[in-house]
């Protein structure tokens, strides 16, 4: 059935300082303007407590339960819904640059330490003034989906997030420093999934599945909000030319279709309670583009040795592959 899911976005657009405890409250004051939009989950920016104050991170850095969680997990718990709080957080003697997922109760429901934290001398033995890397991208089971998170550098290093597309993520936080522009689209395009973006400058982003924006914030207005949902599957146009419009003329409004033809894809979306996209994909015979490709690199191995491919049987055999 649809899994609907508001989400809440920020930015601080370009302001900050003079002090770490002034943009705490700053930052925190946006959350509560955020949470008036009866949000299921809200991102905040990138280490926003550092923002144009010059401190080292040994001197901002806080344990998980200090002053700037706690605060966060208060409105998390008045509100009933999930923020995700970056920061640098102290844990073990070192120093993360993180973002912890605080769940409806105000509890710590998971945390993603940046993997690939950005250098901070030109000889590469420092990065981010003594922040150490992460080891992994972890997908994060919240209540309505399967969610990832990467950070600012992260944006340069395609690795992390087909790692979270094999992980079967359906929404990627992207908490920055700065806008992040096109590469926010490929990498929903590429990997199908929703990316939204928290950002210290000016534009965040709401991402559909195939790189299409749906919304974004603006230098006078430092927040987006969008009710996504994610019961939804991307198909490639090949051996489903015309599914769109049958999805259309069999379910009516029950059905919502995008199609990107320039693309080859199309996204399918339920908009009845009573009609799981499962049910829907099983009737008219509907397969994900991953899964489309995913034949492809089966059967190219047995090719390129001189061997037939194993006969597939895809949900549409059978079915002419342009029409």
């Amino acid at each position: 059935m649809p899994r609907k899911v508001k989400v809440v976005t920020t930015t601080m657009q370009g302001r900050g300082g003079p002090t770490v405890e002034a943009n705490r409250a700053r930052t925190l004051e946006r959350l509560d303007i955020a949470c008036g939009e009866k949000p299921d989950i809200v991102c905040l920016p990138e280490t926003f407590l550092q923002q144009h104050v010059g401190v080292k991170a040994e001197d901002v850095a806080e344990p998980l339960d200090g002053p700037t969680l706690s605060e966060a997990a208060k409105r998390a718990r008045a509100h009933r819904t999930y923020v995700i709080c970056p920061l640098l957080t102290k844990r073990e003697n070192r120093i993360y640059n993180s973002a912890v997922i605080l769940d409806r109760k105000g509890s710590v429901a998971g945390i993603y330490d940046k993997v690939q934290p950005v250098t901070s001398q030109d000889d590469f033995t420092c990065m981010e003034s003594g922040v150490t890397p992460g080891t992994e991208a972890p997908v994060f089971e919240l209540d309505f989906g399967r969610v990832g998170i990467q950070i600012c550098f992260d944006l340069g290093f395609p690795e992390t997030w087909a790692q979270l597309a094999e992980r079967r993520a359906e929404l990627v936080f992207w908490p920055s420093a700065y806008d992040g522009g096109f590469p926010l689209r490929l990498f929903a395009y590429l990997h199908n999934y929703y990316v939204v973006s928290a950002v210290k400058s000016r534009y965040a982003q709401i991402v559909n599945p195939l790189g299409e924006v749906l919304d974004r914030t603006d230098p006078s207005l430092g927040y987006a909000s969008r009710t996504i949902d994610l019961d939804f599957m991307v198909c490639h146009l090949d051996f489903h030319t015309s599914m769109p419009e049958q999805l259309k003329k069999k379910y009516g409004d029950g059905v919502s279709v995008r199609v990107y033809s320039e693309e080859g894809h199309f996204l399918v979306e339920s908009n009845r309670a009573d009609l799981p996209l499962a049910k829907m994909a099983e009737e008219c015979a509907l397969e994900p583009a991953r899964v489309y490709y995913n034949r492809h690199r089966q059967a190219y191995p047995a090719l390129r040795g001189g061997r037939e491919p194993e006969p597939q049987t895809p949900v549409y055999k059978g079915r002419a592959q342009y029409s």
